[in-house]
């Protein structure tokens, strides 16, 4: 019989106290409209709707919350069931699918504690905020931490993916203030919360009473004191006659005086002379102010640690179409992956349903090339942006995946955040 370590012990003990405080599928259609509250804080939010997009491997699998209005502010948010993550691990996680090849906007999500859901708006302080956010051709993935009222962003540069498929985004953090942030379950950048963000002050400072001592000699060279200027160095002229030059044939010397040659730079010139510089034996490189331990630096082992509320979509959008999908916030991190890996199958196909709604895009605007230049510029290079203007109302395609069919337990089985507050 084999007895179980303790390490085992806590292991199972860890799994058993392992939650999901918030997982949003939008598989139930208008169902969202129950959990979702969109901010009043403004009178021209952007319309959101539960949409498949244009194109999918898997009509109910792909549903998610769209951005329906070009040129809009949006700011939605639900309630998560009240939890800290001091001591647990923490892990965001959701799928962003820029469909509209989106052109300046955001697509992340904020995290809070309390939240007015009625006046939310991008002022509303927040825990963390997390996901792409892509202008021009500026595409980042924010990761940002609030900390004593501040908002600090990591300090590491995540590239977003551009294009218009899916794409999972993954924050986890834990308990030893470490975090990752992966994009499509791969690790995208890794490694301290405190080294990665300006949480706290330096460690460190200069010494502000510091002065620099009087003998102390920061002079890198000195002039060589033997070095001596050669005889006739001043009598070399900086420029001399061209000796290649003639008198040209219709000068008149009575009329124009007596002809003289040009001058010319002279090759023997060296300029002003001055001794040369030699390195000063004396010199005790550049001086820096001692650095001392800073009084404002203290030590906090809790930084990655917060009370949560709420989550919530505050984005401003040039071009609409970007779909929410899978919003998870779990301390589980064998969970999380397993709720992507499911959800990867279910979309194997996206890719080339993509490709086949662009071949039948393709084929309609091929109608209207004579007439409009918008399906001229798609016809010839494919990019789904040159079709702002066209008004071709194509449905988004089904394409059969090469995979078997798969059945998606986690849409089937999961619970709704009102179902669990």
């Amino acid at each position: 019989m084999k007895i179980p370590t303790l390490a085992a012990i806590l292991g199972l003990a860890s799994l058993a106290s392992a939650e999901i405080f918030f997982h949003e599928t939008f598989s139930d259609g208008e169902g969202w409209k129950e959990r979702w509250t969109v901010s009043q804080y403004r009178d021209d939010m952007g319309t959101l709707e539960v949409s498949p997009g244009k194109w999918y491997a898997d009509e109910k699998a792909a549903r998610g919350l769209r951005t329906a209005e070009d040129y809009r502010f949006y700011a939605v948010s639900s309630k998560v069931k009240p939890f800290s993550n001091k001591g647990k691990d923490l892990v965001i996680q959701f799928d962003v699918k820029n469909e509209q090849d989106i052109d300046c906007g955001g697509s992340y999500l904020k995290i809070f504690n309390e939240l007015d859901p009625i006046a939310f708006n991008g002022d509303s302080e927040y825990n963390i905020m997390f996901g792409p956010d892509i202008c021009g051709p500026k595409a980042m993935v924010h990761a940002i931490f609030n900390y004593n009222g501040t908002n600090h962003n990591l300090k590491k540069s995540i590239p977003a993916p551009k294009d218009t498929l899916t794409h999972t985004y993954t924050l986890t953090v834990k308990p030893d203030q470490t975090y990752d942030v992966s994009i499509d379950g791969v690790s995208a950048a890794s490694g301290s919360l405190l080294e990665d963000w300006d949480f706290l002050p330096p460690k460190s400072i200069e010494d502000p009473d510091a002065t620099k001592p009087v003998d102390w000699v920061d002079e890198a060279e000195i002039i060589d004191v033997t070095d001596k200027k050669p005889e006739g160095y001043d009598d070399i002229p900086e420029f001399i006659p061209d000796t290649t030059a003639t008198k040209p044939e219709d000068w008149d010397d009575d009329f124009d005086g007596e002809w003289e040659p040009p001058t010319v730079a002279n090759p023997e010139y060296k300029g002003i002379w001055s001794p040369k510089r030699i390195p000063n034996p004396l010199y005790k490189g550049e001086w820096k102010k001692p650095l001392i331990d800073n009084p404002e630096y203290k030590v906090d082992t809790e930084i990655y640690a917060y009370d949560f509320g709420n989550v919530g979509i505050d984005i401003w959008q040039v071009k609409s179409g970007t779909i929410f999908d899978n919003i998870l916030i779990t301390d589980d991190v064998e969970e999380a992956k397993k709720i992507f890996e499911d959800n990867k199958e279910v979309r194997a196909g996206e890719d080339a349903a993509r490709s086949a709604y662009v071949d039948q895009l393709k084929a309609e605007a091929e109608q209207h090339v004579e007439t409009n230049e918008r399906a001229k510029a798609f016809v010839e290079d494919g990019s789904l942006g040159d079709l702002s203007d066209l008004e071709i109302d194509i449905p988004g395609l089904k394409v059969e995946t090469p995979v078997e069919e798969v059945v998606d337990p986690i849409k089937q089985d999961a619970k709704h955040v009102k179902d669990e507050l």
